[in-house]
């Protein structure tokens, strides 16, 4: 029996191992690419370490690329764009799920279907509606069209619903004792007790912004206003359409901040993952 045990957990480790080969190989190519020449990259082949070993990719890329290719403007927008809507998402979706969850909302049981029905309907058939409102307020083009899109969504009202719906009345009926009101019980009673979870949240809705593509293609059109993700795909198509290896070192430059946040977030993401209430 404990034989059959080790043997199965070991199968699990290999398929696991497996797995993630297939998510670790693409990144170390790319990561490979960028410090290989411009032949060499080009030459194809399947080596997978470079044969002379360069970083002036990434010396290009982010001192002499031209006007039209501001990489580290592109990074500053990604990144600000990013933080800026990823706390707007937490903060309006923690109040909105808490309310729901604990308030006495008006129409609350109706309101909570129609947040939830909103998961169903494709993003791209915002773009439109989207574009026409920001083109008429003459926003386009700014960081407004790059933010306020994402500024709530309901799959953070959601996750953070069903937390809310299952905390303690007691340890908020004991804060209300001690003289806090709604807003002191909401921010220093439940909020804490929520912070794995919006860690996830956060997380998640950095990502989403920080990757997207096809909406700030549309929102933005001067080179200074792009994101990374656009400015990658228009290098690509540009100048360094023959240039495998400093595509690979914007790709590479691309990556870390993701990496970053993760590896600083990992450990709150795996408890929000996991968490399904408070015993």
């Amino acid at each position: 029996m404990k034989r059959k045990k080790q043997l199965k957990t070991f199968l699990l480790i290999v398929i696991a191992l497996i797995i993630a080969a297939f998510f670790l190989i693409p990144l170390f190519w790319m990561v490979s690419t960028s410090f290989k020449s411009d032949f060499e990259a080009i030459g194809g082949g399947t080596n997978w370490l470079p044969k002379e070993f360069t970083t002036d990719n990434y010396i290009y890329t982010i001192t002499n690329a031209s006007m039209s290719a501001p990489v580290i403007k592109w990074m500053f927008n990604s990144l600000f764009v990013g933080l800026v809507g990823t706390t707007i998402i937490v903060s309006i979706d923690a109040m909105a799920a808490y309310g729901l969850a604990r308030l006495d909302v008006p129409f609350k049981k109706v309101l909570l279907p129609i947040f939830i029905s909103t998961l169903m309907i494709p993003w791209v058939i915002t773009f439109l509606p989207l574009y026409m409102q920001f083109n008429n307020l003459g926003l386009l083009n700014t960081y407004a069209p790059l933010i306020l899109p994402y500024s709530a969504n309901a799959f953070g009202v959601f996750l953070l619903y069903q937390f809310f719906k299952s905390f303690p009345k007691e340890l908020e009926e004991a804060a209300r004792i001690d003289g806090a009101n709604k807003w002191q019980i909401f921010t220093k009673v439940v909020l804490p007790s929520a912070r794995p979870l919006m860690a996830t949240l956060a997380i998640f809705s950095f990502m989403t912004i920080y990757n997207d593509f096809l909406w700030p293609l549309v929102a933005t059109s001067s080179p200074e206003m792009r994101t990374i993700t656009t400015g990658i795909a228009i290098m690509q198509q540009g100048s360094f359409v023959s240039s495998y290896g400093r595509l690979m070192a914007l790709t590479t430059i691309a990556t870390i901040p993701i990496i970053i946040i993760f590896l600083i977030g990992q450990k709150q993401f795996i408890k929000g993952v996991t968490q399904t209430g408070i015993k």
